[in-house]
C-alpha cells in the first residue's frame, strides 16, 4: 500500500524569486551545451591518438585491469561494467558496441581488443556481452605503453573520484591506420584506414624531411588501404582529400569469372568496404525479381571461416559474365563511394586536416610523449644515483656507520648524525637506516659501483636526448620503424586509376584514358604493376619482399601484352587492368599492385616467367627449356584469351623465356652441373607455334637446365655470370654453398648442342648450382626478405670455385641458397631488360 508524503511548510522568511527568460535564449544555451557535449565528448576523436573518448577509455581501463594479451580472456561485460562506472557514465549498450568494433578485423585495420566468442559479422550484431570475452590485442599495448611515466595529462572523471588520460601516449598513428567515423550536432567525420607500414614510411620521410609537399608523401601512402580488402577506382578523390581533407572515391568488390559445373559464374572473395554478403544478396534478389537484371541463375553465399568470404553467382548459359559484372557494379553494393572527411580535435577545436597536417599532429605528439618520458626516466634514474652514491659513502667506513647508529637515541638522532659526520642528505641516510645487513657485503659494494656507473651513463643519454631536437626526432623516427615492423602487414586494397576492369577487353577502356607509354612489371611475389616510368626501378637501397621486380615490358596503357608460363602457355592480358603505381614509387613500391592469381589461373606447379609484348613484327621470343631445348617463335597473336607457344615433352618445363630486341643477341645456358654454353640467337631457325624446339644444349639424364637467358655481350658495363653452387641431398638451410661472380667474356662460345664449358668448380659437399644468373655488370643480389644482398668481387674464370656464401653473404641474408631470390641489373639498365631471373629453389 502506498504512503502518502507530506510536503514540509516553507520557512518564514523565504522569499520568491521568478526570473522571466526568453525561450530563443534558453533554448539556445542548452543546445550549445549539447552540441559541445556531443562533439567533445562522444563523436569526434583526437588528432593525437585517433582515439573517441570511449575508446580511450576502454583501452585505459583495461590496461588498468591488466587484460594483457598473455593473460586469459575475460567477460566483456566485466571490463563494460568497469568503464561505465569508473570514467563513461553512459549506457552499457554504447561502450559494448565501441568495444566490440575495436575487436572487429573488417572494422578496423589494426584492432586493439582480442575477441573471443561472437563478435558478429559485416551483417550480423555480435552476441550480448554476457556471452562474449576480450583482453587486449599486442597493438593495444603501444597504445597504452609508457602511460604511467607522465607522457600524458591525467583530468578527473565524471565525479572526481578518479583521474583518466585526456590522450593516450600512442605509439601507433592510429588516426590515419584505423581511420574513424562519427556524426556529431552540425558537423560529422570519416576517415579512410591506411597501411601501418605505408604511414610509418611517410612518417619517417616526414621527419627528415619537414618540407615535403603532397606529392613526397603519396610516395610512400599512395592511397587507403581498406580491412576488407577489394579495389578503389580512381585516384583523384583521394589527392583531394590529402590535400583538402575531403574527398570521394569508389570502392569496388574483387570478383573473377569461373567455370561452376556445367556454367560460367561471378565469384566475389572481397566486398567494399562496409558492405555485408547479405546486403549484396539482398540487392541482387531485388533487381532479378523486378526483372532490372537478367541472367542470373543463382546466387550462393559459401563464406566460412576456413576459406574466407565466397559469393557465388551463376551465369545463365548465353550471357556474357563480364558485361554482367559490370551491370552488378553499376546497381548492386559491389561497387559503393566513400566520402572522406578528416574532422578531427587539435587542441580541443574541430579541424579539418589534409595527410601532412594529420601526420604531422601526430608526431608533435610523440615528441611531447618522448620527450616527457625521458625526463621522468632521467629524474627516476637521478634519485636512484643520488641513493647509490650515499650507499658508496657509507660502505667506505661502514664500522663508524654502524657505531654512530648504535650510539643513537632513536631513529632522528640517527638521521641527524649520519647527515652530519658523512655530508648526506635526508633521503640518503633515511635509506641507510632502512637498509638490510644483508647488503653490507663486499660483492654488493661491487654491484653498487656497476650500478652507479651505469646509472650515470643513462642519465647521460637521457640528457643528450632531452638537450638535442635531432636525437629526439631520431628516437621517435626509430621507435616508428620497431612498431611499423612488428605490427605491420601486406597492403590487402588493390589502387586503380580507371575503371577498367581484369574482365573488360582493352577495346572497351574508358575513352578518358589516354594510351600513353608505360612499362608493365611483375614481381618476385607475383604481383602486376605499371608505371609510367620504370627508370627507378630497381635503383633503390631500401626493398621489401615484393618490391623485387623480376620482369618489365615497354608497352602502352590500352595494350595487350603476355604472360609466359613455365608449361609454355602465352597469356592474354590488358595492361589497362594493372594498377598503376606513381612514377617516382618508393624504390620501388608495388604495395599496389595486382596479385597474379587474381588476373590468370595457373596449374600445380607452373610458374609465371615473364612479360612479353605480342608484337609480331619483330624477332620473336626465345625459349629455354629444363632439358636443355632452345627455340624461337613469333608470339603469332590469335583470337584466343591463351595459347601454347611450345611442345614441351613429358617431365619438360620453360625455365626461360626472353623477347628478342635485334635478332643479334647471345643466347646462353648454365646446366645443374656448372657448364655454360652460349652462342648466337641467329644460328636457331625461328618456328611455329605448336614446334617443339631444337636441342639447345647437352644434358645428361641426371642433370637440367638451371637458368636461360638472352645475353647483350656490348652491354656498356659488360656483362657479368652470378653462379651459387650447394648439396642436392642436404635439407634447405643447412648445405654448404659458395658464390661466384666472373667476367663473362671469359667463357668462350661453343656451337649449339654441345655441353659448353666449365664455370663453376664444387668444393666438398657441394654436387650441383643451385641459382645462376648472367648480365649486365654491376650485378646486385636481393635477398629473400628484399634487402639488397652484397656480392663478392669478380674473380678470374679458374680462381677456385667462388667464395663462401656463409662468409661472404653472412651481414646480409645468411646462406645465398636459402635467401637470394632475385638478380636484377644495375641502375640505367631498365631501358633495355635483360632476361628475367628466377627463384634460387629452381
Amino acid at each position: 500500500m502506498a504512503r502518502r508524503t507530506k510536503a514540509e511548510p516553507l520557512p518564514e522568511d523565504f522569499e520568491e524569486h521568478i526570473l522571466d527568460t526568453d525561450i530563443r535564449d534558453e533554448m539556445q544555451s542548452s543546445f550549445l551545451e549539447y552540441a559541445y557535449s556531443v562533439i567533445y565528448s562522444r563523436a569526434l576523436p583526437d588528432a593525437r591518438d585517433g582515439l573517441k573518448p570511449v575508446q580511450r577509455r576502454i583501452l585505459y581501463t583495461m590496461n588498468d585491469m591488466n587484460l594483457r594479451p598473455d593473460r586469459g580472456h575475460v567477460k566483456s561485460a566485466r571490463v563494460v561494467g568497469e568503464v561505465m562506472g569508473r570514467l563513461h557514465p553512459h549506457g552499457d549498450g554504447a561502450i559494448y558496441d565501441a568495444l566490440v568494433r575495436t575487436a572487429q578485423s573488417w572494422s578496423l585495420r589494426l584492432p586493439y581488443i582480442d575477441g573471443h566468442g561472437n563478435f558478429g559479422s559485416p551483417d550480423d550484431p555480435p552476441a550480448a556481452m554476457r556471452y562474449t570475452e576480450c583482453r587486449m590485442a599486442p597493438a593495444a599495448l603501444a597504445m597504452t605503453e609508457s602511460i604511467d611515466e607522465d607522457t600524458v595529462d591525467f583530468k578527473p572523471n565524471y565525479d572526481s573520484r578518479e583521474y583518466e588520460p585526456t590522450v593516450l601516449p600512442s605509439a601507433i598513428p592510429s588516426l590515419v591506420v584505423n581511420g574513424t567515423t562519427g556524426i556529431a550536432v552540425g558537423m560529422a567525420t570519416n576517415m579512410a584506414p591506411h597501411n601501418l607500414v605505408e604511414v610509418v614510411q611517410a612518417l619517417r620521410h616526414l621527419i627528415q624531411h619537414p618540407h615535403t609537399d603532397i606529392d613526397g608523401l603519396m610516395r610512400f601512402i599512395p592511397g587507403p588501404d581498406l580491412p576488407t580488402g577489394g579495389k578503389i577506382v580512381g585516384l583523384d578523390g583521394i589527392r583531394d582529400a590529402y590535400e583538402s581533407g575531403r574527398g570521394v572515391f569508389k570502392m569496388r568488390a574483387t570478383a573473377r569469372v569461373e567455370t561452376i559445373g556445367r556454367r560460367k559464374g561471378i565469384v566475389v572473395t572481397e566486398l567494399p568496404y562496409g558492405v555485408g554478403t547479405e546486403k549484396v544478396v539482398e540487392r541482387i534478389k531485388v533487381l532479378v525479381q523486378s526483372k532490372k537484371l537478367q541472367g542470373i541463375a543463382d546466387i550462393k553465399d559459401l563464406t566460412d571461416r576456413e576459406n574466407g568470404l565466397r559469393l557465388v553467382i551463376e551465369v545463365k548459359n548465353g550471357f556474357v559474365p563480364e558485361a554482367l559484372l559490370e551491370q552488378l557494379y553499376k546497381l548492386t553494393p559491389l561497387e559503393d563511394s566513400f566520402g572522406i572527411n578528416n574532422v578531427a580535435l587539435v587542441d580541443g577545436q574541430p579541424r579539418t586536416m589534409g595527410l601532412k597536417e594529420m601526420l604531422e599532429v601526430f608526431l608533435d605528439h610523440r615528441y611531447e610523449v618522448v620527450r616527457r618520458r625521458s625526463a621522468f626516466r632521467r629524474g627516476k634514474k637521478a634519485d636512484r644515483l643520488h641513493l647509490v652514491d650515499g650507499l658508496l659513502i657509507a660502505l667506505l667506513d661502514i664500522d663508524e656507520v654502524i657505531q654512530v647508529i648504535r650510539t643513537s637515541d632513536d631513529s632522528a638522532a640517527a638521521r641527524e648524525r649520519l647527515m652530519s659526520v658523512f655530508e648526506l642528505s635526508q633521503t640518503q641516510a633515511e635509506y641507510i637506516l632502512e637498509m638490510q645487513l644483508r647488503r653490507l657485503t663486499r660483492f654488493s659494494r661491487i654491484e653498487l659501483e656497476k650500478e652507479q656507473e651505469q646509472l650515470r651513463r643513462e642519465i647521460e643519454e637521457l640528457d643528450a636526448i632531452l638537450g638535442d631536437e635531432a636525437l629526439l626526432k631520431k628516437l621517435v623516427s626509430s621507435e616508428l620503424a620497431d612498431v611499423a615492423k612488428t605490427f605491420g602487414t601486406p597492403r590487402r586494397t588493390v589502387l586503380l586509376e580507371s575503371a577498367g576492369t581484369t574482365a573488360v577487353a582493352a577495346a572497351a577502356a574508358p575513352l578518358e584514358v589516354a594510351d600513353d607509354p608505360c612499362f608493365a612489371l611483375l614481381s618476385s611475389t607475383g604481383l602486376l604493376a605499371r608505371t609510367s616510368n620504370a627508370d627507378e626501378i630497381g635503383t633503390g637501397g631500401g626493398r621489401a619482399n615484393h618490391d623485387v621486380v623480376v620482369s618489365a615490358v615497354r608497352t602502352t596503357a590500352r595494350a595487350d601484352i603476355g604472360v609466359l608460363t613455365s608449361a609454355g602457355r602465352l597469356i592474354r592480358l590488358a595492361v589497362l587492368d594493372l594498377p598503376a603505381i606513381p612514377p617516382s614509387a618508393n624504390e620501388p613500391n608495388l604495395q599496389g599492385g595486382l596479385p597474379l592469381t587474381e588476373v590468370i589461373e595457373l596449374a600445380a606447379g607452373e610458374r609465371a616467367l615473364a612479360l612479353t609484348t605480342l608484337t609480331t613484327d619483330g624477332p620473336g621470343l626465345a625459349l629455354g627449356t629444363k632439358q636443355g631445348v632452345v627455340k624461337r617463335v613469333n608470339p603469332e597473336v590469335i583470337g584466343k584469351d591463351e595459347w601454347d607457344v611450345i611442345t614441351l615433352k613429358d617431365g619438360d618445363e620453360v625455365v626461360g623465356a626472353v623477347e628478342l630486341r635485334t635478332g643479334q643477341e647471345e643466347l646462353c645456358f648454365v646446366t645443374s652441373d656448372a657448364q655454360l654454353l652460349h652462342y648466337p640467337a641467329d644460328s636457331v631457325r625461328p618456328q611455329g607455334r605448336s614446334g617443339g624446339g631444337m636441342a639447345g644444349v647437352r644434358v645428361t639424364e641426371r642433370e637440367r637446365v638451371v637458368w636461360f637467358g638472352v645475353l647483350d655481350l656490348n652491354s656498356p658495363g659488360g656483362v657479368v655470370l652470378v653462379t651459387s653452387s650447394g648439396s642436392s641431398t642436404a635439407l634447405p638451410g643447412t648445405e654448404p654453398g659458395s658464390v661466384k661472380v666472373t667476367d663473362f667474356w671469359e667463357y668462350p662460345a661453343k656451337g649449339r648442342a654441345t655441353g659448353g664449358v666449365r664455370c663453376h668448380r664444387f668444393l666438398k659437399g657441394e654436387d650441383t648450382l643451385v641459382f645462376a644468373w648472367a648480365g649486365p655488370a654491376p650485378a646486385r643480389a636481393a635477398a629473400a626478405s628484399g634487402a639488397p644482398v652484397d656480392l663478392p668481387e669478380a674473380n678470374g674464370r679458374r680462381d677456385g670455385s667462388g667464395t663462401p656464401s656463409s662468409q661472404a653473404l653472412a651481414a646480409a641474408a645468411g646462406p645465398l641458397v636459402a635467401s637470394l631470390a632475385t638478380v636484377l641489373a644495375a641502375p640505367g639498365s631498365r631501358e633495355a631488360p635483360a632476361a628475367p631471373s628466377g627463384d634460387v629453389s629452381g
